[in-house]
C-alpha cells in the first residue's frame, strides 16, 4: 500500500476510534450516544411499548363494551371483562371509547366517529400485526448494524416500520368503512338477525376460500423470507427504505386481510379473537408447513356453513 494511502487509513481509524470514544462524556450522555450508534434498542423499546400501548387500548374498549351489553345478555367473554377493573381514563379516551362502540353516529358527529373506528382498526392491526412482523424489523437491524460496521450510512429502521404502518392505516380505513357501513346498515329499519349472520358467514367463507388461494401462499412466502427482500433492495436513502417497507406491508396485507374480516363475524372487539388472530398470523409467518394456513381455513368454511344453517 502506498504510504499515502496507508497514512489516510490511519487517520481514518483514529477518526473513526474517536467517534466510537465516548470516555469523555458522563453516564446519561454516553448511553445516550450508544443508543444513537445502534438504533436497535431504540427500536424493539418503541415497537414493544407501541404493542403495549394498543392492546390496553383495545382491552380497555372491550371492557366498556362488555358493560354496556350487560343488560343485554352480553357475548361470550363479557363476563372476565366485566369482572376486569375500570381504570379511570382522561375524557378524551372515554370519548373515543364511546365513538367506537357506538352502532351510530353521536351527536351527528359522522366524521369523529368515522376517525375513531380508523384509529380502532389501527389499533388493532398494530396489536395483531406488528409482532408477526418482529423477524422483518429484526433482519433489516441486523443487515443496518453489518453495514453501519462497515462505514456506510444507514437509514434508521423506524423509517422501515413507517412504511409497514401506512399500508395497515389505509386498510384501517377500509376496514372502517366497513364497520361504519355495517352500522348504517344495522340501524335501518326491518333489519332481522338473520341477515346478520348471513353476512358474518360471508365474511367466514372469504376468509377460509382464501387460506387456500395462490395469492396467500405467495404473500405468506414473501413474508417469511425477509432477508433476500431487504438484502436486495437495501438502500441508504430514507424514501427507498420508506417505499421498502411499504412493499412488506403490502405483502403482509396479502397475506392476513381476509383473517381481519373474522372480526366482523365474531365482534369487532372481540379481544380475544384479536389475541387468536395475532397468536396465529404470527405462528402461520414462522411455520415452513403450510397445514397450519390450510387447518384454519378448513375451520373457518365448516364455520361458516354452520352460521348459515342457523340463520337460516
Amino acid at each position: 500500500m502506498p504510504l499515502d494511502q496507508r497514512g489516510d487509513s490511519a487517520h481514518s481509524n483514529d477518526m473513526t476510534g474517536q467517534q466510537d470514544d465516548f470516555s469523555h462524556l458522563d453516564r446519561a450522555g454516553r448511553a445516550m450516544a450508544s443508543i444513537a450508534r445502534s438504533p436497535r434498542f431504540t427500536v424493539n423499546v418503541v415497537i414493544g411499548v407501541g404493542i403495549l400501548l394498543a392492546w390496553l387500548s383495545l382491552a380497555a374498549t372491550a371492557i366498556r363494551g362488555a358493560e354496556g351489553r350487560a343488560a343485554g345478555g352480553g357475548a361470550p367473554g363479557d363476563t372476565i371483562l366485566q369482572n376486569l377493573p375500570r381504570l379511570p381514563l382522561p375524557g378524551f379516551l372515554e370519548r373515543f371509547f364511546a365513538l367506537c362502540l357506538s352502532p351510530a353516529p353521536l351527536n351527528e358527529s359522522v366524521g369523529l366517529q368515522a376517525g375513531a373506528l380508523v384509529a380502532m382498526w389501527f389499533l388493532m392491526a398494530v396489536a395483531t400485526m406488528l409482532p408477526s412482523a418482529a423477524p422483518m424489523i429484526r433482519t433489516y437491524c441486523e443487515i443496518a448494524d453489518t453495514a453501519r460496521i462497515k462505514g456506510e450510512p444507514v437509514v434508521h429502521p423506524l423509517v422501515l416500520v413507517a412504511g409497514y404502518l401506512s399500508v395497515w392505516l389505509a386498510a384501517s380505513a377500509m376496514f372502517a368503512a366497513l364497520t361504519f357501513a355495517g352500522h348504517a346498515f344495522a340501524s335501518s329499519d326491518g333489519l332481522l338477525d338473520p341477515a346478520i349472520g348471513i353476512a358474518g358467514a360471508l365474511a367466514l367463507l372469504i376468509a377460509g376460500l382464501y387460506q387456500f388461494s395462490g395469492l396467500k401462499a405467495a404473500c405468506l412466502k414473501k413474508c417469511r423470507n425477509p432477508f433476500s427482500i431487504l438484502f436486495s433492495n437495501w438502500s441508504a436513502r430514507p424514501a427507498r427504505v420508506f417505499r421498502l417497507g411499504l412493499a412488506q406491508g403490502i405483502w403482509c396485507l396479502g397475506c392476513c386481510w381476509a383473517l381481519m374480516l373474522v372480526m366482523f363475524a365474531v365482534g369487532v372487539m372481540n379481544v380475544f379473537w384479536m389475541a387468536l388472530i395475532g397468536l396465529f398470523t404470527l405462528i402461520e409467518k414462522q411455520t415452513a408447513s403450510r397445514v397450519p394456513t390450510r387447518l384454519a381455513g378448513a375451520i373457518l368454511l365448516v364455520w361458516a356453513a354452520a352460521l348459515l344453517v342457523v340463520s337460516r
